[in-house]
C-alpha cells in the first residue's frame, strides 16, 4: 500500500503541481498540453484471489485517476490509467504464478506451470501480452492522438476482463 497508493499519490501530486504551475500552459479547448498515465491493473476490477492488498491498492489508483482527471482538467492536464494483465514472460509473471501456486487458494493449482496454463486459458486471445504492447498503449495515452481522453482506464489484457468497467 505504501508504494502503490501513497507513493503514487505523492508522485501524482508533485508532478501535477509542477505541470499546473507552468506559465506556458494554457487553459481551454484543445490546450491540454500535459498528460499523466497511472499504472493500475485488471486485478483492481476483478478482485483477484489471494491478492487482496494488491487488488485494493490498484483500485485506489483507479479512483485517484478519475478524481485527479476532474481536478486537473481545468489546468490543461489529462489523467488516465493503464490496467495490464497477464504480461510476460518474465520474472514478474513467473513469480506471480509461484505465489499463487503456494497460496493454498482453491482458485489456483499447486503447480506454478498449471497456474500459468489456467490463466492463459482464460484469455480470449490465448496468449500473454507483451511489455511492448503495454508501452505502446501508454504512449497512445500520452500522445496528442488521445487529446480528448481523460479519466479513462485503458485495459490491456487480451479480452480477459471484457465487459468489466
Amino acid at each position: 500500500m505504501n508504494i502503490n497508493v501513497c507513493g503514487m499519490f505523492n508522485v501524482l501530486q508533485t508532478v501535477a503541481k509542477k505541470m499546473a504551475s507552468d506559465p506556458q500552459q494554457e487553459s481551454g479547448v484543445g490546450s491540454h498540453k500535459y498528460s499523466i498515465v497511472n499504472t493500475a491493473s485488471v486485478a483492481a476490477m476483478r478482485g483477484t484471489p489471494a491478492m487482496v492488498a494488491y487488488s485494493s491498492s490498484k483500485a485506489a489508483i483507479l479512483a485517484m485517476t478519475v478524481s485527479s482527471a476532474k481536478d486537473l482538467a481545468p489546468y490543461g492536464i489529462r489523467v488516465n490509467a493503464i490496467s495490464p494483465a497477464l504480461i510476460g514472460p518474465g520474472y514478474m509473471w513467473d513469480r506471480q504464478n509461484e505465489l499463487h501456486a503456494k497460496s493454498g487458494s482453491p482458485y489456483f493449482a499447486s503447480d506454478s506451470d498449471e497456474v500459468a496454463k489456467g490463466k492463459i486459458s482464460g484469455v480470449p486471445m490465448k496468449r500473454l501480452g507483451t511489455i511492448e504492447e503495454v508501452v505502446k498503449s501508454v504512449a497512445y495515452l500520452l500522445s496528442d492522438d488521445s487529446s480528448y481522453i481523460t479519466a479513462f482506464n485503458l485495459v490491456v489484457d487480451g479480452g480477459m476482463s471484457g465487459g468489466l468497467r
